[in-house]
């Protein structure tokens, strides 16, 4: 039933476009016709929402990885810094919030740490929705912020990162073994708001896989046994993800050691002063709106990021912004 849906929705997909190609043209020939400028601005401004459209469905159309499908785990880890450092990594875990809901996907939080003074040292948020992990699979890596700091008493200029990590929803389909003999499992109060259960019992659940050093944790559920559950899940998605690398790293040893190389370990930078500019160190995008891209404006950079992915090349080198 799910391979059916997919299927009728990428043939309702291109009967839209037909259509809305149809009704623009008509518009543009109209005002034309007419010497309409009204009309033939709007059959114009149909065609660039069109053409665009049409690139995110011709990018989602090449998905091919097992899990692109699926739904996403989304984990930010605040970087050294302290104060400044779980800021950031506040507002990178917001971002993405909000650009799952302006997806129209389910956005669950999982788990959230937070910092001493304020932001969090980590959080994971759980992305439901079709192609969950495809979008999403290319934000993993290190995001640098450059900023005069609101903790700063002098207005100094502080540069922070933090690191995301993305990994897929490890459905049915997918079959992962865990021997629990290679996990300790530990549990702990929550943390966060009060309420209930919440503070009070030792309800949330870490286990960290022995021989790889992963550790999940999950505290969204008041029940002890509901987070255990998630938590395995997160595991078994993350020991997928590692195979997957695993397997991607010795089919392209050679690119893989060139990229990194070429890029570094940062994947983007976020300037909000002097001037503002998010510049995407793999591809070359650049916003000069950043205060959009964190708000969940973050469509442009991936689909750069999928199309180099899937149809390879971009830029031999790009500078990072000071």
């Amino acid at each position: 039933m799910r391979e059916r849906t997919e299927l009728e929705d990428r043939l309702g997909s291109i009967a839209r476009f037909e259509g809305e190609l149809e009704d623009a043209i008509t518009l543009v020939e109209l005002g034309e016709s007419e010497n309409d400028e009204p009309t033939e601005k709007e059959g114009i401004a149909a065609l660039k929402k069109l053409i665009a459209d049409s690139r995110r469905s011709q990018i989602e159309a090449l998905f091919s990885g097992e899990a692109d499908a699926n739904d996403t785990y989304i984990e930010v880890h605040s970087g050294a810094g302290g104060t400044e450092s779980q800021d950031w990594a506040r507002m990178l875990f917001r971002m993405y919030a909000r650009w799952g809901e302006r997806h129209k996907f389910r956005v669950e939080l999982i788990e959230e740490t937070d910092g001493e003074e304020a932001g969090i040292k980590s959080g994971t948020l759980l992305v439901k929705g079709h192609n969950a992990h495809g979008w999403a699979k290319t934000e993993s890596g290190v995001h640098r912020l450059v900023r005069i700091s609101p903790f700063d008493s002098n207005a100094r200029r502080h540069t922070s990162f933090a690191s995301v990590w993305v990994y897929p929803v490890v459905d049915d389909k997918i079959d992962i073994q865990i021997n629990e003999s290679d996990c300790r499992i530990d549990t702990f109060r929550s943390s966060g708001a009060g309420g209930q259960h919440v503070n009070t019992t030792d309800s949330a659940i870490r286990i960290t896989h022995m021989p790889t050093g992963i550790v999940v944790a999950c505290q969204m559920e008041r029940s002890q046994h509901k987070n255990r559950a998630t938590a395995w899940n997160m595991l078994r998605a993350r020991l997928y993800e590692r195979e997957l690398e695993k397997r991607e790293a010795e089919a392209s040893a050679v690119a893989a050691s060139k990229t990194e190389i070429g890029w570094g370990h940062q994947i983007r930078s976020y300037v909000l002063q002097p001037y503002q500019l998010v510049k995407d160190l793999r591809t070359g995008v650049t916003s000069g709106t950043p205060d959009e891209v964190l708000d969940g404006e973050l469509d442009e950079f991936m689909e750069a990021a999928l199309a180099q992915r899937i149809h390879g090349g971009g830029p031999d080198k790009v500078e990072d912004v000071d």
